[in-house]
């Protein structure tokens, strides 16, 4: 914390908004860099970059230049926390009292220890933003002041050029700076009009022309409309030996993260092995490929770090993208699988190369190409041995690019390491903490669990890894081994097993007695891959599926997606199969999909159907292509990247791993901070009839419309239902959870025969449970057209007022008859849910 003292001897922060600013204890995104533009007594820029765990800041009076002749005085100020990145707004009172704007944020890089250049004096670093883009400088003055002065130089790189900060102002920053000198012809403290329409200066492109008219001509391509969705990458087998013969070239084994570009109409967007989106974490990259100039393309490469040797160095890569280093990254190209509308896929290896080349040959310098050596694989291992690299990988000249795993992509590991599952966890010992060592096992399609166990690491861990690993298997697992044991091990006498999921590599000095692993040391934990990937990694590959027809239902398209196991049967007390989940879904979708998509869901997935184990989902699951995931803040404070459904496509595709219920936020993932439901979830005790429940929902509404507030009706496919009012403008979370447990208190004080609202189940006897804790950022209630996974399939129903007195319970809709009833509807039931103009600021006056 001494760090940030001095920031926060400055502020008293009973009266200023700005953070309090504790240091973060761990981060998870690459180091920023921000830039306010503030109207103190002085207007200037503050420059900030993230150095560890905080934002190292100085005040810049003009602005960054774009010139490389110009040396901007840079005052260096305390440092801030990083919470300061997205403070923007006015300061109230005392220090730096004024306005406060963000003009750029993104991520920056340095070659060499970024706080060892800044005690010397000169920070060499590279900004990615919207407006500051390449190379700068700071270079500390000579001159002795009251605060250590800095200048701020930008490097001659492509971007260079005669633009200053107050030409890249947009509308919102020129009023500010307008309202703050309180003249409008005011030309702001450069003397220079903050109106001069003057854009980021560009780098050089490439000839996209004459390659498009190249690939067009290679043999075996084809026209092909584009697309920058994922697409599924080849993969390569692990052999001991490198293939010998003039049929094969061979590449230095990167070791990073394998990473796909996929590029539509000029817009980049990146994609991991496992089809994450990462445009976000690679801004540098995305820059580097947009400054191509490429209306479309696919590129296939791996993502590393570069180290002190110039080697690919995979620990720093995972240090730079969790903010605790800085380097440089580069993305290696080796394979071009589509270029300006043509699919190459199909061309041979050595020509897709040779193009992909071309195209590179005056790219940005974090895009490389992966070069190679034609024949004599043996030489090209030694080489690789000699400077001690990871290895080589070899592939056929004349090969196409096939998705998956084949024999046309070799690699040859030069230590011996390996990736291994893990599959359990020893107990620590001494003033260890977390855990001992992690059990590990090796795919084995042989035994009937499908894992051997293959010995257990326990060195090569940092304090950090053992404090979160530690925290994720905490208390978790079983006595009983969940894999093949080749003898009784006395050793794991106290051993808890998992299932298989992460992915750790690690070296070893061969293979001892009873097949374990000798003198194992952790290499990294994979992130990046899961157990499966493994067990696929030496399984031959299936003979692929016959394509699916394009199911098209009430007018929407479910996309290309493939139900496995359709006669799967899902609800075993009804004969209801899996694909007649996604039949169902498929036929209600017009109506269904306005109810989650673009909202954060958490789903009920049932995988082997509701007669086994059915669980919550509310995170991304590995495999999913067509879904969206967003970073959100849940009402704890905590940050997860929740799922959320785009489209038709995105709704089956849940379909298909195993979702039978949809329970949405009561918000939109553009606006997670408002919510634009309020949701009474009527819940009846089990002696209490369902006249009472129709009773209890009508005064609900009737008092909901006394405090003039529209409300909809829905049945929850269980016992209860759902008393619905849209707010439109959404309201703060913290106002619609106060209104709702002030509601839910008052109806249960005027009628304590009829109402409890406390959740406690032991005071719900003979009474109806007002449920307003749905009504708080995070959670969740089901969605209209849902259905639910309980016996007879029932289904969530929207109704019209009018249509309550004809229904006999909560669950009198189901998988059948919902299609039916929406064919007989010539109107929806909530019409206007979504344009009804309401919110609570008058109604929570009532309340006091």
């Amino acid at each position: 914390m001494d760090s940030l003292r001095e920031y926060q001897r400055k502020r008293d922060f009973s009266r200023t908004r700005e953070p309090a600013g504790d240091m973060a204890a761990g981060m998870d995104h690459r180091a920023i860099f921000v830039v306010q533009l503030h109207h103190a007594s002085r207007r200037h820029f503050d420059f900030r970059l993230q150095v560890g765990n905080v934002l190292k800041s100085w005040a810049v009076p003009k602005g960054p230049s774009y010139d490389p002749q110009v040396k901007r005085l840079a005052v260096e100020v305390e440092d801030h926390p990083l919470s300061y990145a997205g403070f923007e707004g006015d300061i109230e009172h005392g220090y730096g009292k004024g306005h406060v704007d963000q003009f750029d944020t993104g991520v920056w890089a340095s070659e060499g220890d970024a706080e060892a250049q800044l005690r010397k004096g000169h920070l060499r670093f590279e900004l990615f933003g919207k407006r500051l883009k390449g190379g700068w400088h700071l270079v500390r003055s000579g001159r002795r002041e009251r605060q250590q002065a800095w200048f701020l130089i930008k490097a001659k790189d492509r971007f260079a050029g005669d633009v200053e900060a107050d030409d890249l102002l947009d509308a919102k920053m020129v009023r500010s700076t307008r309202a703050a000198a309180k003249a409008p012809t005011d030309k702001a403290a450069t003397g220079r009009s903050p109106v001069r329409r003057t854009g980021v200066p560009k780098g050089r492109k490439a000839p996209r022309v004459r390659l498009a008219r190249l690939a067009a001509a290679l043999p075996g391509g084809r026209a092909r409309p584009a697309t920058n969705a994922f697409f599924a990458p080849e993969l390569t087998r692990l052999r001991e030996s490198p293939p010998s013969g003039e049929a094969w070239l061979h590449e230095v084994k990167w070791d990073g993260y394998r990473i796909l570009a996929a590029i539509a109409d000029g817009e980049v967007k990146l994609w991991s092995r496992n089809a994450q989106p990462w445009n976000d974490r690679l801004p540098d990259i995305v820059q580097s490929l947009e400054s191509l100039g490429l209306q479309s393309a696919r590129l296939d490469g791996e993502l590393i770090a570069l180290g002190a040797r110039g080697h690919s160095d995979f620990n720093g890569l995972q240090q730079t993208l969790s903010g605790e280093a800085q380097l440089p990254l580069a993305y290696v190209l080796f394979d071009l699988p589509y270029l300006e509308g043509s699919d190459l896929s199909q061309v041979r290896l050595l020509e897709r190369k040779a193009l992909l080349q071309q195209l590179l040959a005056h790219a940005p310098k974090h895009l490389a190409f992966s070069s190679h050596t034609l024949g004599d694989g043996e030489a090209a291992f030694r080489m690789a041995t000699e400077q001690q690299l990871e290895g080589i990988v070899s592939k056929r000249i004349d090969s196409p690019y096939r998705p998956g795993r084949g024999d046309d992509w070799l690699k040859i590991k030069r230590l011996h390491s390996d990736e291994f599952a893990v599959v359990g966890y020893t107990p620590p010992k001494g003033s260890r903490s977390g855990f001992g060592s992690l059990l590990l096992a090796r795919p084995d399609a042989s035994v009937k669990s499908g894992w051997v166990y293959a010995g257990r690491v326990g060195t090569g861990f940092s304090d950090e890894q053992l404090r979160q690993l530690g925290k994720t298997i905490a208390e978790r697992g079983s006595a009983q081994p969940t894999v093949k044991l080749a003898a009784i091990d006395p050793l794991l006498r106290d051993a808890r097993w998992v299932k298989p999921v992460a992915v750790a590599e690690v070296y070893y000095r061969g293979i001892g007695n009873k097949n374990l692993l000798r003198q194992p040391s952790l290499k990294t934990m994979r992130t990046d891959k899961t157990a499966a990937d493994l067990a696929d990694a030496d399984r031959p590959a299936p003979a692929r599926p016959a394509r699916a027809a394009t199911r098209r239902q009430a007018g929407q398209s479910t996309g290309d997606i493939v139900i496995s196991h359709p006669d799967r049967v899902v609800y075993p007390e009804d004969g209801i199969t899996k694909q007649q989940v996604a039949d169902y879904y498929a036929s209600v979708m017009r109506w269904f999909l306005p109810s989650v998509a673009g909202r954060p869901v958490s789903v009920i997935r049932c995988p082997e159907g509701t007669a086994k184990a059915c669980f919550f989902q509310k995170h991304m699951i590995q495999g999913l292509k067509h879904v969206g995931s967003a970073k959100l803040k849940e009402e704890s404070g905590a940050q997860a990247t929740y799922i959320y459904p785009l489209d038709a496509v995105s709704v089956i595709e849940l379909v298909q791993f195993g979702v039978l219920e949809f329970h949405p936020w009561g918000a939109t993932v553009e606006q997670p901070d408002r919510a634009d439901r309020v949701v009474f979830d009527l819940d009846p005790g089990d002696d209490v009839g369902w006249e009472r429940v129709v009773a209890a929902a009508r005064l609900v509404h009737r008092r909901l419309s006394q405090l003039g507030l529209e409300s909809f009706l829905r049945t929850t496919g269980g016992k209860g239902l759902h008393v619905v009012v849209p707010l439109n403008p959404g309201c703060p979370w913290p106002q619609v959870k106060d209104f709702a447990r002030a509601f839910a208190g008052t109806l249960a004080q005027a009628h304590p025969l009829e109402f409890v609202a406390t959740a406690s189940k032991a005071r719900r006897n003979g009474l109806i449970y007002v449920d307003y804790l749905r009504n708080s950022r995070g959670a969740t209630s089901v969605a209209s057209y849902s259905l639910r996974a309980r016996p007879g399939a029932p289904v969530a129903m929207p109704l019209r007022w009018a249509e309550l007195g004809k229904l006999k319970s909560g669950r009198d809709f189901d998988i059948r008859s919902t299609p039916k009833r929406l064919a007989r509807l010539r109107t929806d039931p909530w019409a206007g849910v979504d344009t009804l103009r309401q919110n609570l600021d008058q109604v929570m006056k009532k309340f006091g």
